[in-house]
């Protein structure tokens, strides 16, 4: 049961999700400045048993402290700012019961972390941050922080550089029970991630970040006590990323592995993961240096059920060939092929073929066309989500395919593709059970038929901005739906010169906001997986 990290008018669904804004600082600490002020709690308190001005009778003092915290949960940020400054009981209640705070981590807050954590005693779920022009909290704010917070369960660190290897050493040997650590854009190194590996050992989530003490002949990182319990593992924008192999070939129970623009071959690493993570579901490489042989080897994994490959331009159809003859039960594969014609209709076709649960399809810069959707329609007959970006060779002819052949799909996004009314006319009569369908950046889709298709299809919400004018390079667009997914360090796939554009292009397309598709699937599944937990 936490505080909500939102504004006042925050919705009872998600108000019960934040903590203290980390945003404002410590004027955003609920009622912090009245924590010495007890005097004047306690003449407000005399005058409501007097009656008070109004006379009125106090009905919260029949409630039990339980009910008046969950009441509480209810409540903004600053609406339960407020509340706690009402009287002392309602005071003692607010901080007694927030288990989810977020601070702004700025080195002169060190003074007041005894008073904060002595009224927020029952914290479970912290987070620290600092900016980048400010000057961070230390190891003496970390060490006192888990001296107090004990029970912490989840530690997220953000732009903390003051933070060495021996304050997070500290940290780990006083906070046992850490089940999730998140930090990014920090100084210490592979001792600190040690530390917490050996003394964690219920570490559930790990996610790494940007770490500036990870450099290269760093000392390589686990397995520690904490591989028998990791779950989930994250490693992102690491120089030398590499040393984590032995924690990701230690963690037997990894279910979840994501590789996102860390340098390095990691062949070597995803052959030896294959043959001894056999428990892995859910795999996203994004701009990392894979060929065909790494996907060969994460393949031996044979109950990968989601797959993501982006901007991993040395991975062909012979790679994607190997994780449809392995992993069969894989459901949502995300593909961003970087419009360079290494993955097409030849690893499509094997995935129809075999991937026969295939549930979600995302393709965005992939040469794919009706050979190779026509077999994925017959023979997927779960797929119920479709999305297409940058493809030069979806037309009208690969929609009516699918309107033909794709029975149970029920939201088609479509953007950057050369169709016409022609193609969208054709669903008119197909997909009997498409609800949503969104077009993006499709010139020859006009909003006459768009009326068309919603006067036959009444029920069908159909999303068109067909006229929408943006700066977009030929990569651009790609770049901007695919901001979740993997981006690939560039290798040398035509010339030089196609090379250095390359590079030129993803680097202005980290500059991108979140994509269509991305958000779109991820609103998606979330609202479905809601559902299917409330039946």
């Amino acid at each position: 049961m936490g505080q909500v990290q939102s504004s006042p008018s925050a919705s009872p669904e998600t108000s019960h999700r934040g903590g203290i804004s980390s945003s404002q600082g410590l004027d955003s600490l609920p009622s912090l400045e009245f924590v010495s002020s007890f005097e004047e709690l306690e003449e407000e308190d005399d005058e409501e048993e007097d009656g008070g001005e109004g006379g009125g009778y106090d009905y919260s003092g029949d409630l039990p402290d339980e009910c008046l915290a969950h009441v509480f949960h209810f409540l903004g940020t600053g609406d339960r700012k407020r509340c706690s400054t009402v009287c002392r009981r309602w005071h003692r209640v607010d901080g007694e019961s927030r288990h989810r705070l977020s601070l702004n981590a700025q080195a002169d807050l060190l003074p007041s972390l005894p008073s904060i954590f002595s009224r927020f005693d029952a914290v479970t779920k912290l987070a620290l941050r600092c900016d980048r022009k400010s000057v961070s909290l230390g190891d003496d704010a970390l060490v006192l922080i888990s001296r107090k917070c004990r029970s912490l369960a989840r530690f997220k660190l953000r732009g903390c550089r003051e933070v060495t290897d021996l304050g997070v050493a500290t940290f780990a040997e006083n906070c046992p029970q850490l089940r999730k650590l998140s930090c990014g854009s920090c100084s210490f190194g592979a001792r600190a991630i040690n530390a917490v590996l050996d003394h964690c050992v219920n570490l559930e989530e790990l996610s790494i970040k940007r770490l500036r003490g990870m450099h290269d002949g760093t000392e390589l990182i686990g397995p520690g006590g904490a591989a028998k319990s990791l779950r989930s593992i994250c490693l992102k924008e690491l120089i030398n990323g590499q040393c984590f192999g032995p924690l990701l070939v230690g963690a037997r129970k990894l279910s979840t592995l994501k590789l996102i623009r860390c340098l390095g071959d990691w062949d070597k690493v995803l052959k030896t993961i294959g043959s001894s993570n056999p428990g892995l579901l859910e795999v996203h490489l994004e701009r990392i240096q894979v060929s065909d042989c790494g996907l060969s080897g994460i393949s031996n994994c044979k109950g990968i059920e989601t797959l993501h490959v982006v901007k991993v331009p040395e991975c062909s159809n012979l790679g994607l060939c190997s994780i449809a003859e392995n992993c069969r039960q894989l459901r949502k594969l995300h593909i961003d092929g970087w419009r360079i014609n290494r993955i097409g209709d030849e690893g499509l076709v094997e995935v129809a073929k075999q991937c026969l649960q295939l549930q979600e399809l995302v393709l965005i810069g992939v040469s794919v066309t009706h050979f190779s959707l026509a077999l994925i329609g017959s023979n997927c007959r779960k797929l119920e989500r479709l999305a297409f970006c940058g493809s030069d060779t979806i037309s009208d002819a690969e929609i009516a395919c699918i309107a033909a052949k794709c029975k149970a799909l029920k939201k088609l996004c479509i953007k950057n593709c050369p169709i016409s009314d022609v193609g969208i006319e054709s669903l008119a009569q197909g997909c009997p059970n498409l609800v949503k369908i969104k077009v993006r950046k499709c010139r020859g889709v006009s909003g006459q038929m768009v009326e068309l298709l919603k006067e036959r299809r009444g029920s069908l919400v159909f999303n068109l901005d067909a006229y929408e004018i943006e700066a977009l390079d030929d990569i651009g667009g790609v770049q901007e739906i695919a901001m979740e997914f993997p981006p690939a360090i560039a290798s040398d796939v035509r010339s030089s010169s196609n090379e250095r554009s390359m590079l030129f292009r993803a680097k202005l397309g980290l500059l991108a906001g979140r994509n269509l598709v991305a958000c779109t699937f991820r609103r998606w599944s979330n609202g479905e997986n809601s559902t299917n937990g409330n039946s």
